[in-house]
């Protein structure tokens, strides 16, 4: 799961009455020069002269009689026209419904006013800030980037137009994306400084993942300083730390399930780490805890199943993959380790039903008919079994471990020329056992060959040294019967 920031969502008109001023900073200086000269103290001296006095109490009555007069007009809708202000800047309409077009998301009609302004205003970052979000919004990246190239080189301290012109060069994979990213770092936002530098650091990790890994990490960690409440940014920083630092990693996933204990990319990426280690007690909590928070999620089930088997909790770890393939009936892998685990908790017949169900839909896999055959075996269905054992070497002549099954259902079976074969066949792909050596014995003494019977009873007491009791004195006897009288 990787964090994808979205690109071009800030706008610096859309960011509140400090950045919507610098757009309207001639309208705000008129303003300000009118209120510098029509302030109470230009009219201070006045009432010093009496004269005076009473001249402006004629002008106010004449003044509140003009007031009237145009009062009376607006009211019975006569239109009142009024000198336009010279110092006024025109362009500044333009920009103004630029930005209100910008708001309805109309990038058609923003874009041939943002245009004239820039031809009067052609320095104005903001504008060209503008300009490139609505590029952006109509899917013109490389105008974007222009654009936002153009607001920076203007005003080179913004934080707005260093970000996303960072997150515009990202998205085409562009490497200078991360020099404009760390520079928005530095920067201050003109809204909330830490969402702003949050999301900066964000989107940085995600630009350095692929190159350099540490550094992401470096850059995810300082977002989550910026924000406790996200678990985010510690999953991300520690999906980066696994490979060179896994007790960094395992820190930055313990953080992650302290803000977020249900967060199921964590526990996975925790449970992974652990299994890796070989931390099967830690694995095996992880993903109880994960089969809680995801029920029905046939793939934990089925995880911790395999878990289980490694703990030799076996009956439990048969319920785990049930459960999991009653979730999932498709996923041959789980059938096939349910099965051998019925066949290793001594439960024959569902082995058996499970192997025959897998080999219905999959006849020429040696592995199966290998599996079924033990299982056979176990039930003393020896034909059948040697029959299954026979079809796995054929189908994967070097499956070793299958030419000793298959000679030991050969000796029930009394076959004991196959039994010799197979006991010479796994030879070529495992070592001999001492067991080996009495089955290849027994199978000669039944056929009369008393020389190649004795030759390999002793090389089986030789290796045997005392584990299998019972055919050492069997073999011992053998041999006193079979061999010629000194």
């Amino acid at each position: 799961m990787r964090h994808r920031v979205r690109m071009g969502t800030d706008r610096i008109s859309a960011l509140g009455a400090s950045a919507k001023a610098f757009n309207r900073r001639d309208r705000r200086d008129d303003a300000e020069f009118g209120e510098k000269i029509f302030a109470p103290k230009h009219f201070s001296a006045i009432s010093a002269n009496p004269l005076r006095s009473l001249r402006l109490e004629a002008f106010i009555v004449i003044l509140g009689v003009l007031l009237e007069a145009t009062s009376g007009a607006q009211s019975t809708h006569t239109t009142v026209r009024h000198h336009k202000v010279e110092d006024q800047d025109p362009a500044a309409a333009w920009l103004t419904q630029a930005e209100a077009d910008i708001e309805r998301q109309d990038y058609a009609g923003a874009e041939p006013l943002l245009k004239k302004y820039l031809d009067a205003y052609p320095d104005n970052y903001s504008a060209w800030y503008d300009l490139g979000y609505v590029y952006r919004g109509r899917g013109r990246k490389d105008e974007a980037i222009a654009a936002y190239r153009k607001s920076v080189a203007s005003k080179p301290d913004v934080f707005e137009s260093n970000l996303n012109l960072g997150l515009a060069l990202a998205d085409a994979k562009q490497a200078e994306a991360e020099d404009f990213l760390r520079a928005a770092t530095k920067l201050k936002p003109s809204g909330n400084a830490a969402a702003g530098h949050k999301r900066a650091w964000m989107a940085l990790g995600h630009v350095l993942e692929a190159r350099k890994p540490n550094e992401a990490a470096a850059a995810y960690q300082q977002a989550a300083r910026l924000d406790a409440k996200d678990p985010e940014p510690h999953l991300l920083a520690g999906s980066l730390l696994e490979k060179d630092q896994p007790g960094e990693a395992e820190i930055e996933y313990k953080q992650t399930l302290a803000i977020a204990p249900d967060n199921s990319d964590a526990l996975t990426a925790l449970t992974n780490l652990y299994m890796r280690q070989k931390r099967f007690p830690d694995a095996e909590s992880r993903l109880r805890k994960l089969a809680v928070v995801k029920p029905n999620d046939a793939g934990v089930h089925l995880q911790l199943g395999r878990m289980l088997i490694i703990a030799e909790k076996k009956e439990e770890a048969a319920a785990e993959l049930e459960a999991g393939l009653k979730l999932d009936p498709s996923d041959g892998k789980a059938q096939r380790d349910l099965a051998d685990l019925y066949s290793d908790m001594g439960k024959p017949a569902e082995a058996q039903r499970a192997y025959a169900t897998l080999l219905s839909s999959h006849p020429d896999d040696a592995g199966l008919h290998h599996g079924l055959g033990r299982v056979l075996l176990k039930q003393k269905k020896y034909l059948d079994a040697q029959k299954e054992l026979v079809k796995a070497v054929q189908l994967q002549p070097n499956l070793g471990d299958a030419y000793g099954d298959l000679a030991i259902a050969a000796s029930e079976n009394k076959d004991y020329a196959m039994t010799i074969k197979a006991m010479d066949l796994r030879a070529k792909y495992m070592p001999e056992t001492p067991i080996s050596y009495f089955f290849r014995a027994t199978a000669y003494d039944h056929l009369h060959d008393s020389k190649q019977a004795a030759k390999y009873y002793h090389q089986f007491l030789e290796t045997a040294a005392g584990k299998f009791p019972d055919q050492e004195w069997q073999a011992t006897h053998r041999l006193i019967a079979i061999e010629p009288k000194k």
